[in-house]
């Protein structure tokens, strides 16, 4: 096995990793940084992505953890795991935007979906994800996620998500089985 498949360590965020986590949700997702990756959700939402105290509950939840995943010491990415029931939730995913593109997103979800297959003998992987995010969606089909067509609407109003730029946002439930 090659370094590149060897240089990734993973582990439970604590309190301690919540200013770094948030730091890097916030540039992969929101702001000018973000536009460094491909995951930017710039052009359809302002306002931050997350916030200390969404990191801290995501942390604390006692049925899930956020997995913190390190290069050479370094927070390079992150991802929420929580137990519910028959299935996994798989949410809070960002990679840092300078390191988009190389491979890591595949690699720490196939690490995630298979720690959440050990932990809890789950058989399936949910999440949500804006249903207008076209390319991020292929991305996670060619992942074997699948769409339902289920459909939430986005929270308007509730500046925790974010400042929608346009109207007709919603979140798609994508499925897949482990």
């Amino acid at each position: 096995m090659d370094t590149a498949e060897t240089d990734l360590t993973y582990r439970d965020a604590t309190d301690a990793d919540v200013d770094a986590l948030v730091a890097l949700i916030e540039s992969a997702y929101r702001g000018d940084t973000s536009r460094a990756g491909w995951t930017t959700e710039a052009d359809i939402l302002g306002g931050r992505r997350t916030d200390p105290e969404g990191v801290r509950e995501v942390i604390a939840k006692p049925d899930g953890r956020l997995l913190v995943v390190e290069r050479g010491g370094t927070v390079v990415a992150c991802c929420q795991l929580e137990h519910r029931g028959t299935h996994a939730y798989f949410g809070m995913f960002a990679v840092s935007p300078a390191l988009q593109g190389e491979g890591l997103g595949k690699r720490i979800i196939a690490e995630a979906e298979r720690q959440a297959r050990a932990s809890w003998e789950v058989t399936e992987m949910h999440m949500t994800v804006i249903s207008v995010r076209a390319e991020l969606i292929a991305w996670y089909e060619r992942r074997g996620y699948r769409r339902t067509g289920r459909m939430t609407p986005f929270p308007y109003g509730d500046e925790r998500f974010g400042v929608p730029r346009r109207t007709g946002l919603e979140f798609e439930l994508l499925v897949k089985s482990l």
